[in-house]
C-alpha cells in the first residue's frame, strides 16, 4: 500500500464511509476505489481517468484535490531513457516517443474538454438560478364605495306639550376589538460544542426548516434524530456541487455530517447558521425545543 492509499483509506475509516457509500456518492467501482487504496494504479483504465477518480475520492472525503494529486504526482517513478544500440532500435524508440507524445497530447486535450465542460455546466447552472426576474405586479384594487345601512335607527322624536316634535339623536357605543395575541419568535441559539458537534437550540416552532446552498463541492449526510437524541433515519447522503440546494422540513431534531465546511450556507427556520469557513469537515446538532 502506498503513502497517499494509505491516507485516503485511513480518512475514509475516521469518517466512517465504506467503499459501498463511496461508490455511490463518485459513481467510482469498488474495485477502481480498492486499487487506489492498495497504490494499483495499472487496474485503472488510464493515467487521465487515475488523476480524475483521485480528485473525485479526496472530494468526497473532504480534503484538498489539489495536494492529494500532487502527492500522487510524487509517488510515480522517475521515467527512464535507455541508450540507442543500433539504428533499428532508435527509429522504434523515436516512434514510441511519438507514439506517447500523441497520447500524451490527447489525454490533455481530454482534461482540458473536461475542465471547461464542468465551467460551462457550472456557469449555465449559476445564470439559470441567480437570473432576476420581474417582480409580480399586484393588481390594483378598486376602493368600492361605502354604502350607508339603510337598517340603521333612525334618531327618535319625542313630542312636547304644544306638539312641536323635537329630534333626539341617540349614540351607539362602538366595540373595541381584543388584541390579537403575538405568536413566539424563532430562535436559533448555539448552546455548546460536545465531542466535536456543535450544538444548537431551536424554540419558537413545532418544525425544523433546513436549507441548503452550495458554493463548493461538499459531501453531506443528514440524519432525523429519535426524542431520546439518538441518530434516526438517514434522510439524505449525497455529494453536492456548486449552486445546488436542498430542503428539509422535519418534526425532529437533525444530525448534519459536513465534509467541507466552506462549502455550505446553512440557513435554520431564516436564521444563518454560521459551519466554519475552512474546508474542513464539521458535524451540527440542530436540537428542536417544542413548547
Amino acid at each position: 500500500m502506498s503513502d497517499l492509499g494509505y491516507i485516503l483509506r485511513k480518512t475514509r475509516l475516521e469518517r466512517k464511509i465504506s467503499l459501498d457509500d463511496l461508490q455511490e456518492v463518485t459513481k467510482i467501482r469498488k474495485r477502481y476505489l480498492e486499487a487506489i487504496e492498495e497504490g494499483n494504479y495499472k487496474v485503472l483504465p488510464g493515467s487521465f481517468y487515475v488523476r480524475a477518480f483521485i480528485k473525485s475520492y479526496a472530494e468526497a472525503l473532504g480534503l484538498d484535490p489539489n495536494e492529494v494529486l500532487n502527492m500522487y504526482q510524487s509517488t510515480l517513478p522517475a521515467p527512464t531513457i535507455e541508450k540507442p544500440v543500433v539504428e533499428a532500435i532508435r527509429k522504434n524508440r523515436s516512434s514510441v516517443r511519438n507514439t506517447e507524445k500523441m497520447s500524451r497530447w490527447a489525454s490533455s486535450l481530454m482534461f482540458v474538454c473536461f475542465i471547461l465542460l464542468i465551467f460551462g455546466i457550472v456557469y449555465y447552472y449559476t445564470y439559470k438560478n441567480y437570473k432576476g426576474t420581474p417582480a409580480d405586479e399586484k393588481p390594483t384594487q378598486t376602493q368600492s364605495p361605502r354604502i350607508t345601512d339603510s337598517t340603521n335607527p333612525s334618531p327618535s322624536t319625542s313630542v312636547n306639550a304644544t306638539g312641536e316634535g323635537k329630534a333626539t339623536v341617540i349614540s351607539t357605543p362602538t366595540p373595541t376589538p381584543a388584541p390579537t395575541p403575538t405568536p413566539p419568535a424563532v430562535q436559533v441559539k448555539f448552546s455548546a460544542n460536545e465531542k466535536g458537534v456543535d450544538n444548537y437550540i431551536i424554540t419558537g416552532t413545532a418544525n425544523l426548516n433546513i436549507q441548503f446552498k452550495i458554493t463548493g463541492s461538499c459531501w453531506i449526510a443528514i440524519n432525523a434524530l429519535t426524542p431520546e437524541g439518538e441518530k434516526g433515519p438517514l434522510l439524505r447522503q449525497k455529494l453536492y456541487n456548486v449552486g445546488d440546494t436542498d430542503t428539509f422540513e422535519l418534526a425532529t431534531s437533525a444530525y448534519l455530517n459536513v465534509g467541507a465546511a466552506s462549502a455550505l450556507q446553512l440557513m435554520v427556520n431564516g436564521t444563518l447558521v454560521p459551519v466554519g469557513d475552512t474546508p474542513n469537515p464539521k458535524r451540527v446538532q440542530l436540537n428542536l425545543q417544542k413548547s
